[in-house]
Parts: C-alpha cells; sequence; structure tokens
C-alpha cells in the first residue's frame, strides 16, 4: 500500500530526538503553559518572522480566538471559501459572526480576489484568505481590499507552513496568522495543537489571556476567555520538527516536481503554483473527469488517495442555517466533483511517485 500519508516514517527519522524532548517534559513534570510552550512560540514567531506567535489548542481555535481578539463577534460577517476544512467556518460561527462566502479560482482552488468587494457590508468585520494545500492566497490584492474597508485579515495557514509570498512567509501578512499541527500537517505534532502569529502587542497580551481563561495572572480574570492551550508535550516535539520543516518542505516540492515531470495524460490537470507563492505542498491534488472510477482503480491497485474535500461548505448540512443554495458558488462546486489528492508526504519515495504516476497514465491509456 503507498498511503496518502505515513507518519511513521517520519517519527523513525528522528525517533532519538523526540524520544528524549518527550522524556525532558516528563522528568520536568510541568505539563500546561511552562518552558517548552515559551520556546516553541519564540522559535516559531521567529521561523515566520513575526513579533509573537501565541500557542493554542488547535487551528480551529487560532482561527477562532484571532476573531474575538480582533473584536468580531454576534451579528459580524467575515468572509472566506466554500471549498476549505469546515473548522474554518467552525471557528467563524463559534465567535458568533455569520460566515460569509465568496468563490474560488478554478486554477488554483484559492480565494478569488475579484469576488471579495461585493460580498463587503457594512457588517463585515473579517477576510480568511485560506492558504489551501499547501499554496498562498493573492495577499496584496486582499490586504488592499482590507485597508480600503478598515477589515481586519486572518490568514488560515494550517496547510501551509513554511510556503512564502514574494518572499514573505504566511501568517506574517495578516493581522493574525492560524496555523494548525494536526498531525499530517507539515508541521504537525502528536496530537491536536495551533498557533497564532501577529506583529500586534496588544493582541499577543488580549490571546494569551483569552487561551487561558481570561486569566491577566493567575486566578485573576480579566477578560472572559476560553481552554485553548497548546501542551508541553506537543511543543517539545513541534521544537524538533521545526528544525527540520523547511528540509522536508524541500522533499515535497522535489516530489510535486517528479510527479509534474511523470503524469504525462492529457486527461489530468495537475497543480499549478502561482508566481507570487512558494508552495509547500501539503497536499498534491489533481483534477480530472471520472474521479471516483480512478479513485477506485487506484485502491485497487493499493494506491491510497482521498478527496480535499468533496463537500463545500455552502452544501453541508450542518449550514443549512445560512440560506446558502447549491449552484451558488460554481467553481468550488465544479472543482469538489473532480479533484483527488494523491499520496503526499516528504518520505514518499521515487520508485512510490513512478508507481503512482504509471498507474495514472495507464488507467486513461496515456
Amino acid at each position: 500500500m503507498i498511503p496518502i500519508s505515513d507518519i511513521k516514517r517520519q517519527y523513525d527519522s528522528i525517533k532519538k530526538e523526540i524520544d528524549e524532548a518527550i522524556s525532558e517534559v516528563f522528568k520536568e513534570s510541568w505539563f500546561i503553559l511552562g518552558k517548552q510552550n515559551e520556546s516553541f512560540e519564540r522559535e516559531f514567531a521567529s521561523y515566520i518572522n513575526t513579533s509573537y506567535a501565541v500557542g493554542v489548542g488547535s487551528g480551529t481555535e487560532a482561527i477562532h480566538l484571532s476573531l474575538v481578539a480582533a473584536g468580531v463577534g454576534n451579528s459580524d460577517e467575515v468572509i472566506t471559501v466554500p471549498n476549505t476544512a469546515v473548522f474554518t467556518i467552525s471557528a467563524i460561527t463559534f465567535s458568533g459572526a455569520k460566515p460569509i462566502l465568496v468563490d474560488i479560482d478554478e486554477n488554483n482552488f484559492l480565494m478569488n480576489v475579484s469576488n471579495i468587494e461585493k460580498a463587503i457590508t457594512n457588517k463585515t468585520k473579517a477576510i480568511i484568505p485560506v492558504h489551501l494545500y499547501g499554496q498562498c492566497a493573492d495577499m496584496d490584492a486582499i490586504m488592499a481590499i482590507a485597508k480600503k474597508y478598515k477589515l481586519m485579515v486572518i490568514e488560515d495557514a494550517c496547510q501551509a507552513h513554511g510556503a512564502e509570498y514574494k518572499g514573505k512567509k504566511v501568517g506574517s501578512i495578516g493581522d493574525f496568522g492560524a496555523f494548525s499541527f494536526y498531525p499530517s500537517k507539515n508541521l504537525g505534532c502528536y496530537g491536536d495543537g495551533g498557533m497564532i502569529t501577529t506583529n500586534n502587542p496588544d493582541m499577543a497580551i488580549k490571546l494569551r489571556m483569552l487561551r487561558n481563561g481570561g486569566q491577566e495572572k493567575r486566578y485573576y480574570h480579566k477578560i472572559k476567555g476560553f481552554n485553548s492551550r497548546l501542551d508541553e508535550i506537543q511543543a517539545a516535539v513541534l521544537r524538533v520538527k521545526l528544525k527540520y520543516l523547511d528540509k522536508w518542505n524541500d522533499m515535497r516540492r522535489k516530489n510535486a516536481k517528479l510527479y509534474d515531470t511523470l503524469i504525462t495524460s492529457g486527461k489530468i490537470i495537475k497543480p499549478k503554483e502561482m508566481p507570487y507563492c512558494t508552495h509547500v505542498y501539503h497536499l498534491y491534488v489533481i483534477k480530472t473527469e471520472k474521479r471516483d472510477e480512478l479513485s477506485n482503480y487506484l485502491k485497487e491497485k493499493g494506491i491510497q488517495t482521498l478527496i480535499h474535500y468533496p463537500v463545500p461548505v455552502h452544501m453541508q448540512e450542518a449550514y443549512n442555517d445560512l440560506n446558502m443554495k447549491k449552484g451558488q458558488y460554481a467553481a468550488a462546486e465544479n472543482c469538489a466533483k473532480h479533484i483527488l489528492s494523491l499520496p503526499m508526504f516528504p518520505e514518499l519515495s521515487e520508485s512510490e511517485i513512478e508507481t503512482v504516476a504509471e498507474a495514472l497514465n495507464n488507467y486513461y491509456g496515456m
């Protein structure tokens, strides 16, 4: 079986360092908001090139707490896209705001910036561009619109650790950057975890209170907060892994280029890297007709695939109350019918990529 991802291969490659880091946490026996978290926050902020980073419980909470810190709440509106993981939308609804969706560009799966302004109302407070699959949205255009209408920008960088937009790391461009450390991410821990990046000192102070029950100091609650903290074990793991992130992203890019070369069937549309972006290929997503039949064929050949994501948000039963209809976001809906994620992770071997590409080409008869 060629898996879509293989966390164990990565663990095996750095097992000694990971085991020592976890062991150190147990020796200290301090498991919440300790020196591992503090150190990782400094190291991650330095990597992203922001002044501050605040560890939280998940990528969802990174978006949610950013919205709360920005003052977004009941009756407000937040603009994002329909083809994201539903957790982006969950974070908006957690804040009390209403998600307002704009369609995407089918060429890159990212927010179509030409659709943003017509979605803005007097209730709009923020834009959440999603850096999907490891590639950046067009941040110059988005930031210009946000400045014009005095909106906050929260980068959903949960799939784009280390990706760059015109030489700047994602998560350093908007008012906030939100990252997930779900195990399969480019930088993943061994559980749930997230991070918020910002250059605003007041927001950093507020975020640290929000994640910890609103406490300014222990047992003194200055504001109403939440319970969303990155634990010491995960922080220790992530400190080890951060040192390897650029190397692993380079391996992903190398794997993507090999796919690009070996997949020769004209019936497969390969991912397009935008000229302004350094794509880090959290996922390698193709588009093709007969997607489901192809997926079944690859499964028979021992090749795992997934669909990210089969049902756009506006067609999810959970969000029927938003009164968004099928057909309203044609580009996102069309992509959902034709996308397929192929195996992609740093340790994927050339022979495995050759096997996948050969199977694809053979299915379509070249």
